[in-house]
């Protein structure tokens, strides 16, 4: 089949051909009969996936409420935040900001961009299934990228991920688009500028770069290609450099990540043993632009490169490379319309069947694990069920304590629940502080102030998730409940505690 597509403008012109072999006439998918742009396929069913449970039962997880909380700050307020803490997800809280400011702070608002950022990649990712392999593996491609775990994920998260995958999805485009025709200034500018913002979302994504350029020399891309190229990467890298090299001084954000293990690297493994088993399918041959040659290296570069920085330093998490889906989806996409060929061949009525059966039953294989994504217990913990818990557990003149501090998040997205209550241990309210948890008195004002209440309640987490107490204010604050106080209640919500302390008489 030819894999070269009509020139113009990428998404317009790149509507179903009732002539293309790879389309079946009468098939299940009867929308590609009429003129609809492939593209379009995947969006309404990535827009359901999105929808479908989107307020996890009116729940919130730490990550989240990061966000939450940033975003309900004024712009001077988030720059003050942006000097201490969380510089890489800047651009991010900004963004966020402004749809909070419009349509109110809620989980729908919280995830909506995220929604639509997946349904953005889907679209793309089918645009260059079809320009590579044909419609079948455009719209399968589509269609899977919203069903994999990862991406299922970060469909429904309050953080920059998706919106990162979205323009990672759109760089990809454009770097097809300007393989299979000779690309005009305008294409390198939107190239390097798309990639620009990926990496000022989140500089991890820069890890499309080697990728797609160990697509340019697998398909022996032209010189002037290759030039080009390396002028607009070296732009995008320059312009995120300055993030870079200040996110840098806020290290300690992510001390908490854990080494690399044998045990985590089979999740990675995996992932490349399926992308490789699925490139075969499309026969990738050295000089030839094929759905091999863009998404094994999009799937495998960014996974290798994290691995690899995280025997340095431990920074690997998939979500900070979920980009990298894309690679696998275009792969599924691929060996899907090379089954649907080899069938059809002999088979010309069961094959059209093919790619909307292999859709339902990935559909019902998947079923536990898309149906326990939207539950509350997907996530490590619930900032606004322990929010709850407090308002039903506190009494008038009672304190509260947070033990880490950082849990004072839970009181930052709800604080009506907290109302009426004297959080003891704070002297900076986290505003103020240009922090997410605030800053608390010494550990021995901590000791003196808790010696003076009657009720304490105490918000933490969980023991199962619950880390080491370390920090001098939080060993103080746990020795004075012990020595001086009574539990009298105590209630465990999705990974976080609410205990309530009573003065020994």
């Amino acid at each position: 089949m030819c894999t070269e597509r009509s020139t113009g403008p990428p998404f317009a012109a790149w509507t179903v051909d009732p002539e293309d072999p790879d389309l079946f006439m009468n098939s299940p998918l009867n929308l590609l009969r009429s003129r609809l742009p492939v593209w379009l396929v995947p969006v309404p069913w990535t827009l359901a996936l999105g929808l479908w449970g989107l307020s996890r039962q009116h729940s919130v997880w730490r990550d989240e409420a990061a966000t939450w909380m940033a975003a309900q700050r004024s712009v001077p307020e988030i720059w003050h935040l942006l000097r201490q803490v969380d510089a890489v997800h800047g651009l991010y809280y900004l963004l966020m900001h402004g749809l909070f400011h419009c349509f109110g702070a809620s989980t729908t608002t919280l995830r909506l961009p995220s929604v639509l950022a997946v349904a953005v990649a889907a679209a793309c990712v089918t645009a260059v299934g079809h320009r590579l392999a044909g419609v079948w593996a455009g719209v399968g491609a589509g269609l899977a990228f919203g069903l994999l775990p990862a991406v299922q994920f970060s469909l429904q998260d309050g953080r920059p991920y998706a919106l990162v995958s979205a323009g990672a999805a759109l760089s990809t485009l454009l770097l097809v688009g300007v393989l299979q025709e000779r690309g005009r200034t305008g294409h390198w500018v939107a190239y390097g500028g798309t990639v620009l913002l990926c990496g000022l979302l989140n500089w991890l994504s820069l890890l499309i770069l080697p990728a797609h350029l160990a697509t340019l020399r697998w398909t022996r891309a032209r010189r002037g290609v290759q030039v080009r190229w390396a002028v607009a990467a070296s732009a995008a890298v320059a312009g995120t450099l300055p993030l870079i090299l200040f996110s840098r001084t806020q290290a300690h954000q992510v001390a908490w990540i854990p080494p690399l293990t044998w045990q985590k690297m089979i999740g990675p493994a995996v992932l490349l043993t399926l992308g490789a088993l699925a490139a075969l399918a499309d026969r990738p041959r050295g000089g030839r632009l094929s759905a091999a040659a863009v998404g094994l290296p999009l799937l495998a570069v960014p996974q290798l490169g994290l691995l690899a920085v995280s025997l340095v330093r431990p920074l690997y998490l998939d979500r900070y490379v979920l980009f990298s889906m894309l690679g696998l989806a275009l792969l599924i996409g691929a060996a899907l319309a090379a089954a649907v060929r080899s069938t059809g061949h002999r088979y010309p009525r069961a094959s059209r069947w093919l790619v909307p059966v292999a859709l339902a039953v990935a559909v019902v294989a998947l079923l536990p694990q898309s149906l326990a994504q939207r539950s509350p217990a997907s996530r490590v913990d619930d900032v606004l069920a322990v929010a709850g818990e407090v308002h039903r557990l506190k009494r008038t003149g009672d304190a509260v304590l947070f033990l880490p501090a950082d849990r004072r998040d839970t009181a930052q997205v709800s604080p009506g629940d907290f109302a009426g209550l004297r959080d003891i241990a704070l002297v900076r309210d986290p505003v103020a502080a240009g922090n997410l948890k605030g800053e608390e008195a010494s550990a021995q004002r901590i000791r003196s102030a808790m010696l003076a209440q009657h009720r304490i309640l105490l918000v933490t987490d969980a023991p199962e998730v619950a880390p080491p107490v370390s920090a001098e204010r939080d060993r103080a604050k746990a020795d004075v409940l012990k020595r001086h106080f009574t539990a009298v209640a105590d209630e465990r919500v999705r990974g976080r505690r609410v205990t309530v302390y009573e003065r020994h008489p």
